[in-house]
């Protein structure tokens, strides 16, 4: 711990050091003119519903895909599923307000073929109206819109050193005439991580134990493409079709040994290595109509688009073990189809000269999935072999959201959503079948009270309704290199949750915020056990489970962002204790797990603009938190940690940027999950460490605007 702080100290050193300079050194006026931005916005704003992270002139940005960056915006955690989270909770993540159709690790595939210099912003929404789609809290990533004459835009090259070397380039177009403006993005990875874990498996039965280590080295080429075009009718009203499409070609090797013990006593001992390949391709298209009446503030959206996803994976596993007289082989062949279509419609006008303003809207989204298994190999006993899985839904939703202003001091917002799905899931060839439909209503709440300019108190409620991922419905006995089969569940249901929100706003530099959830159902990961005709055989499951039980969560933060010298020093930090009570639920599933959990969070994100007005640009970013989840509680706490320093050259408009991440301790997830059947306990040594070097050449005039204003928030009672 003290290892990480020292270079914190010495940047603040220097940051004090730089401004005694810059106060005593008399600059040049044509030097002057060449610097980079002193006066703009604070880095983070913290809003009634949202916490902004500013990043456009930030120097994390050099090098940095968005997902990257996202490991680093305030309120943001990442675990070692690769699952997103804001505060803890769970969320949805949205570009320019429109939402990804990915989740997991194809979500993290998408955001790292977005170059994070195309970033406008980052909100981490976690009040969200009814305007959005309800689960949970919500990430929404504004890029850069530039709107200046000609032609302009930059090219990246970055190289990698982790465990293993990785490459990384980029570019962005931008063209703009009249009222025409085009914007192409295009980049390419070539990337190997080194992951590394240590598994121990406890079966309350017999005393089961199985103690597993493995490697697993991962390569990908990617390369991505999008272009947005946009076409100004009038003053009034635009046109224009997002087109994007990325590729994987990706593989995988892995090795992995395992020892089992019943009792105490040595029983079997394996080798297992893993080999996959794997080809996926992305096409996504999205035609939009936008009305914007700035006069009389009236706001028309209309968004036509479509999804698709495919990918085919041959994984072959072979075993060799101390009970087999016979290599064992398994092989996996998949070949997955994705298909999403929707049409949304959005409309905000004001109401009168009563100062209120009504929004309404609804989506139409079609989603039709299909899985094709088939497993080879020369022992496939107790195992189905070959299965189509297909899931179709339609998701049709409503709503409306009115805000007011009384006395000039009491800001509210009243929203209500509609949502009805009809939804189909089973296998072909099994013959299992679901068909169900429902519709639930999702109202919320929002109040704020200006004390005065200085001192504001902000209250706000929301229903949430977590449905589960079509993946996880898969019911396919899958095998994997830790010597655990997953499956999914056909008969999951969706999880509904209670929020209350409570935001306290001091001198509009320190904000305390308190939040209380309540469920008493959700859907974890369980493990159930499977007998073989031996011992050798015999399955560990592990799959997606209801659960009946009341869980009361409360989460108290305290954040404040500071700003120095000018605006040239921007400081951040954060600090989140929660408190789960997971005593009914324990009790009634059984889980054997600790009944009461607390556990704290912290980050701090400090960064200086203009060193020594020679255009050098500092951030350095730590975090320390625990990855508690569902039934999978922490047993380390993970400092993160960042440090980046770009030299920006404005003749030539280039950069070159270095950044350190990790050094000085390399991130260990380390987890133990409790089940009905024993406990599970995962470390996964991340290869999130090592240092990055990126070059940056940029052409043309590159100012840019905030997006329109149905892409960013509105002041009155939090919008959106």
């Amino acid at each position: 711990m003290r290892n990480i702080f020292v270079p914190i100290a010495l940047l603040a050193g220097t940051f004090t050091f730089a401004q005694a300079k810059n106060d005593t050194v008399k600059t040049k006026e044509k030097e002057i003119e060449a610097v980079t931005f002193t006066a703009r916005k604070p880095t983070v704003e913290s809003k009634v519903d949202r916490t902004v992270f500013n990043v456009a002139n930030s120097s994390i940005l050099a090098g940095n895909t968005t997902w990257d960056v996202l490991r680093m915006t305030p309120l943001v955690s990442i675990d070692n599923n690769d699952a997103l989270r804001a505060e803890g909770e769970q969320v949805t993540v949205y570009i320019n307000d429109r939402k990804s159709v990915f989740t997991g690790k194809e979500l993290k595939d998408y955001l790292q073929t977005i170059p994070a210099d195309n970033l406008m912003k980052i909100e981490v929404i976690t009040s969200p109206s009814s305007r959005y789609e309800t689960s949970g809290s919500v990430i929404n990533i504004v890029l850069k819109k530039r709107d200046d004459e000609g032609i302009k835009g930059s090219v990246t090259f970055n190289n990698r050193q982790n465990t293993k070397n990785s490459q990384y380039t980029n570019f962005n177009l931008n063209y703009h005439k009249n009222k025409f403006t085009q914007t192409l993005i295009g980049s390419y990875s070539d990337n190997t991580f080194v992951q590394k874990n240590s598994i121990i498996n406890t079966l309350y039965e017999n005393n089961d134990v199985t103690q597993i280590d493995s490697e697993n080295i991962f390569k990908g080429k990617n390369p991505s493409f999008s272009s947005t075009s946009e076409y100004e009718l009038n003053d009034k009203n635009s046109v224009g079709i997002i087109l994007e499409a990325y590729q994987g070609n990706r593989n995988s090797y892995s090795q992995a040994d395992g020892v089992r013990f019943l009792d105490g006593v040595f029983n079997s001992s394996y080798s297992q290595s893993q080999n996959a390949t794997t080809f996926n391709k992305n096409l996504g298209t999205n035609l939009f109509y936008k009305y914007y009446d700035k006069e009389k503030n009236k706001i028309l959206d209309i968004n036509i688009g479509s999804n698709y996803d495919g990918s085919n994976e041959d994984n072959l596993f072979i075993k060799t073990s101390s009970a087999l007289t016979e290599a064992n082989e398994i092989g996996i062949l998949s070949e997955q189809q994705s298909r999403n279509y929707y049409i949304k419609v959005d409309y905000t006008q004001p109401l009168g000269k009563s100062g209120g303003n009504m929004e309404v809207g609804g989506k139409m989204d079609f989603n039709n999935n299909v899985i094709p298994f088939q497993l080879y190999g020369n022992n496939l006993s107790n195992l189905p072999t070959y299965d189509i899985f297909r899931y179709k839904d339609n998701i049709n939703s409503l709503y409306a959201n009115f805000s007011k202003t009384f006395f000039e001091k009491l800001e509210t917002r009243v929203g209500l959503r509609y949502e009805y799905i009809d939804y189909s899931v089973g296998q072909d060839v099994s013959g299992v079948k679901r068909k169900e439909s429902y519709g639930t209503l999702l109202p919320n709440l929002l109040l704020k009270y200006s004390f005065s300019k200085d001192y504001d108190l902000s209250l706000t409620y929301n229903r949430y309704l977590w449905r589960p991922w079509y993946s996880e419905f898969n019911p396919f006995l899958l095998p994997n290199n830790d010597g655990i089969y997953y499956r999914g569940n056909l008969n999951l249901n969706p999880n509904p949750s209670d929020r209350l929100y409570m935001k306290l706003g001091i001198l509009k530099k320190y904000f305390l915020s308190a939040r209380y959830s309540f469920t008493n159902q959700d859907y974890w990961t369980a493990y159930v056990s499977e007998k073989g005709a031996t011992p050798e055989f015999d399955k560990t499951i592990a799959q997606p489970q209801n659960f009946n039980g009341k869980v009361h969560k409360y989460f108290i933060n305290a954040n404040t962002n500071q700003t120095f010298f000018k605006n040239r020093l921007n400081v951040n930090v954060g600090f989140g204790w929660n408190y789960i009570d997971n005593s009914d639920f324990n009790q009634r599933n059984d889980l054997r797990a600790r009944d009461y959990i607390s556990f704290w969070s912290s980050s701090a994100n400090v960064s200086y603009t203009n060193l020594f007005n020679k255009n050098i640009n500092l951030n350095a970013w730590v975090e320390v938190s625990n990855q508690n989840n569902g039934n999978s509680y922490a047993n380390l706490t993970n400092v993160f940690h960042n440090i980046s320093a770009t030299k920006i050259f404005p003749k030539t408009q280039m950069e070159i940027s270095l950044q350190l991440m990790n050094i000085f301790q390399r991130p260990n997830f380390d987890a133990t999950t409790f089940s009905q059947a024993g406990t599970f306990r995962n470390s996964v040594r991340s290869d999130w460490y090592g240092f990055s070097l990126s070059f940056v050449k940029r052409f043309g005039n590159q100012k840019v605007k905030e997006n329109s204003k149905t892409d960013v928030e509105k002041n009155g009672g939090g919008g959106k």
